[in-house]
């Protein structure tokens, strides 16, 4: 099979790689998990999760613009790019804080057009080592906290940073294993000197701004790149972090996307979610392995970022969303497009399509084939 046939198909032939089961081959979960994850929680009662659009792919489009497109494509909730990698020009920061009055305007045309923004992104590395990078960076992340105070934005995502391996460093180094053991010092040092005093002075700030949720992406080249590292840093710092869960960064780290709800959702330690696939090519993961990733023209890479229901079928992602309902989650499902086939407007509506279907199957109670419907419990 060559790289044309895969991208021809709806489905990816590496779906398997990563998929979850379906829900109800969890049999060995027990309904107390379930309950401690989502207590009271019924199959009758799963709530109708927004499904919205992260607004980066509509850069080009004025406010009006981008906010008439967003009702005509059926967008139920925004997350909008405030500074950082992902900052927009539909969100001028430093200008909406210096006018509440022109702030609640602008939150206004939002409420309006009947879109909640429910997330201000500010994706940067505010631990670079570089003072003259992470400083900027460290600023924008607490405007964008400001701004979601101000306009009672709940929840504020971005990534956790990566600082060097030493003092003397200047570019970010990221680190994964511990042997040779002066790796190992240096991630440790990293921790304890730069990753875990920001984010304690970065949470505190939040809250005295009325911001309580600090949804980090697990992201690779940064600190926070599993729910293992999350956890780490929300029990060295407090409830103020959380995950930004983007499955498709941990797709390729070969989790379990359904497990990984359930035990971020266990935790208390969902604030948010981006909804974005990853498609493999087996024959190069096989030779090559997942540390690979790839890109439009590269014939070698192990994998690379598609739109909803290409990397993996809408069965999974009927499986994911049932997941996020059981466990209580409260956020939106924030589709992310970086697929490079498909445009930014085209990208998104053929996720919006693909999640609505298989969301309005669960409200329905239609599950996958062969999984058990109302008149059982979902396994947790």
């Amino acid at each position: 099979m060559n790289r044309r046939q895969f991208l021809g198909a709806t489905l990816s032939a590496g779906a398997a790689m990563a998929a979850a089961p379906p829900l109800s081959a969890l049999e060995g979960q027990s309904a107390a998990n379930q309950s401690a994850a989502n207590p009271g929680s019924t199959q009758s009662t799963l709530r109708k999760l927004p499904i919205g659009v992260f607004n980066p792919p509509f850069r080009k489009l004025s406010l009006d613009e981008m906010l008439e497109k967003f009702s005509e494509l059926g967008v139920e909730a925004v997350e909008i790019g405030a500074g950082g990698y992902t900052g927009t020009p539909q969100c001028n920061v430093p200008e909406l804080l210096g006018d509440p009055a022109k702030a609640r305007a602008w939150k206004k045309k939002f409420d309006d057009r009947g879109i909640r923004i429910m997330t201000l992104s500010c994706h940067a590395n505010a631990l670079y080592p570089d003072p003259a990078k992470a400083g900027p960076f460290a600023e924008q992340f607490r405007q964008a906290l400001q701004l979601a105070g101000m306009l009672e934005i709940p929840t504020v995502v971005g990534f956790s940073g990566c600082p060097g391996g030493s003092p003397s460093d200047t570019t970010p180094t990221w680190i994964t294993y511990h042997w040779p053991p002066e790796h190992g010092i240096a991630l440790e040092w990293q921790w304890k000197e730069r990753v875990i005093p920001y984010w304690q002075e970065t949470a505190k700030f939040a809250r005295e701004h009325g911001v309580h949720r600090i949804a980090l992406e697990m992201h690779p080249n940064f600190v926070v790149y599993n729910p293992r590292t999350l956890m780490r840093l929300r029990e060295a710092v407090g409830e103020e972090i959380g995950a930004n869960c983007d499955l498709s960064h941990l797709f390729w780290q070969q989790c379990d996307p359904v497990e990984v709800i359930r035990y971020l959702g266990k935790q208390g330690a969902l604030y948010h979610a981006h909804m974005k696939d990853t498609a493999f090519f087996p024959e190069n993961v096989a030779r090559y392995g997942v540390l690979n990733f790839g890109g439009k023209a590269d014939s070698k890479g192990s994998e690379f970022f598609r739109a909803v229901g290409y990397g993996h079928g809408a069965s999974l992602w009927k499986d994911v969303i049932a997941a996020y309902m059981e466990v209580g989650y409260d956020g939106m499902l924030s589709i992310e497009n970086e697929d490079p086939l498909l445009s930014g407007e085209v990208g998104v509506q053929r996720s919006l399509t693909v999640l609505k279907n298989v969301r309005e199957e669960l409200l329905a109670n239609e599950p996958n084939p062969g999984e058990a419907g109302s008149g059982d419990s979902r396994p947790a």
